[in-house]
C-alpha cells in the first residue's frame, strides 16, 4: 500500500543578486537549491498527474528576476510558497545553499518546510 509519495530536486543552480551587505549589492552569486514534495496518494499515469520537475527552477527564477533579495529566507519562503501552490503538492521542503556565505565553510543557508492547509 502507497503510503507516501515523494518527488525532489537536488542540486538546482541559479545565479542570484542577494545579500545584505554592500560587497554583496550590484553582483550575482550562485545559490544551490535542493526541493522535496510531497505529493497526493493519487494514480499518476502521465505528467498532468504529477509534478513537473522544471517548475522548480522556473519558479526560482522567475523569483530571482524581480530583483535583488535581501535574504536567502526571504527567496526560501517565496519559493516555497510558489510551489506549495502547484496541483498535487501537501508539503514542500525548501533548502537553498549559498556557498560564498562563509570563506571557511562549504556553504551556508537555510530549509524551510510548508503545508497546504
Amino acid at each position: 500500500m502507497l503510503t507516501r509519495r515523494r518527488v525532489f530536486v537536488k542540486g538546482l543552480k541559479v545565479l542570484a543578486a542577494i545579500g545584505v551587505y554592500d560587497h554583496e549589492h550590484g553582483r550575482e552569486q550562485p545559490l544551490i537549491i535542493d526541493a522535496v514534495f510531497d505529493l497526493g496518494l493519487h494514480e499518476i499515469r502521465l505528467l498532468k498527474d504529477t509534478l513537473n520537475y522544471e517548475k522548480v527552477g522556473e519558479t526560482a527564477r522567475a523569483i530571482i528576476a524581480r530583483g535583488h533579495i535581501k535574504l536567502v529566507e526571504t527567496l526560501a519562503e517565496d519559493l516555497a510558497r510558489g510551489l506549495l501552490g502547484l496541483p498535487y503538492v501537501t508539503r514542500i521542503e525548501v533548502t537553498i545553499h549559498k556557498p560564498e556565505a562563509l570563506a571557511d565553510a562549504e556553504a551556508a543557508g537555510v530549509c524551510v518546510v510548508m503545508e497546504r492547509d
